[in-house]
């Protein structure tokens, strides 16, 4: 397969050195400044599934360089998301089909009304990883998980052809047929964990100590359930509470990217994730008061 990563962090950059490993042919779409710094530093994974160096990986900085790709690997920050426009439709048009691995479910329909239906498939992942002062992965998470499935019945066979992939590669690539369910469960449950994170600027622990704050928390987790219902989407509700559990046995420590990135003073994904939920809410009028909430206490905090 031919693919190109557009967002080389550390997401992007670790399934892209896998998809290398596995036999793929990986292009790394990226900025000036990161071009630089993998052409200095090469890539290279740590990981408790295995080290890996890309010395010599293939870099472009327009998309008009890439002459051909099967699968677009879109792995940047929900706010980044409409400066990558003009890359995909360059992309599309010669045939690749996207796949998107971000937080949040607006990125979809937006997606799919910019680049047609066809060129969407649903995606998300499961890894805890960052990058280094040298732009090295540090993956530091068990899994390694890349959950991804058709939306459209026309997108079958990239489907297949990307799980045939995982297969080869070191990665643990799952082609779900009802990926539109585990978009909203990831969704649920990264809205609650988020959300309490960043608005008390605290790690889980510590949130886990005061039922009154987790319970928000628990709140957040059944506003999304009900906005999923009004999409049509059914959330059984042991994943809810597998949601709630998840939040029970996290390590004392654990925190969102979002809270990581307020504390350092940098942009977050309020909008992308509580904004969005609350737009979609307004649409469908359903009220998220526990949501809305928590919106309000991260705004100040965004740096955008």
């Amino acid at each position: 397969m031919d693919i190109v990563v557009i967002g080389a962090g550390a997401l992007g950059s670790y399934f892209g050195a896998r998809f290398l490993e596995g036999g793929a042919n990986v292009t790394f779409l990226v900025r000036e400044r990161r071009a630089k710094q993998i052409e200095k530093n090469h890539i290279k994974l740590n990981s408790p599934s295995g080290d890996y160096t890309v010395t010599n990986p293939k870099i472009a900085t327009d998309a008009a360089e890439i002459e051909t790709a099967d699968l677009v690997l879109v792995s940047v920050k929900g706010y980044h998301l409409p400066g990558t426009l003009a890359d995909l439709k360059t992309l599309t048009k010669k045939g690749a089909h996207v796949l998107p691995v971000l937080n949040g479910i607006e990125h979809i329909s937006y997606l799919q009304d910019q680049l047609g239906k066809d060129a969407v498939i649903g995606g998300l992942s499961f890894i805890i990883a960052t990058l280094d002062e040298n732009g090295h992965v540090i993956h530091s998470s068990d899994f390694h998980d890349l959950v991804f499935g058709q939306l459209e019945p026309t997108q079958t066979t990239i489907c297949n052809q990307l799980e045939n992939l995982c297969h080869k590669a070191n990665v643990n690539g799952i082609n779900s047929d009802t990926i539109l369910l585990e978009l909203w469960k990831k969704y649920t449950f990264i809205t609650a964990f988020s959300g309490i994170t960043t608005a008390a600027n605290l790690p889980i622990g510590e949130i886990r100590d005061h039922d009154s704050t987790f319970r928000i928390a628990e709140m957040i987790l059944q506003e999304m359930r009900t906005l999923a219902k009004a999409y049509n989407v059914e959330i059984p509700g042991v994943d809810v509470e597998m949601a709630k559990a998840k939040l029970l046995h996290l390590p004392e420590d654990a925190t969102s990217s979002m809270h990581q990135d307020r504390r350092k003073g940098l942009p977050l994904e309020v909008d992308h994730l509580q904004g969005g939920a609350l737009r979609l809410a307004k649409a469908a009028g359903v009220e998220m008061p526990y949501t809305e909430t928590v919106y309000g206490l991260i705004k100040p905090f965004d740096n955008a």
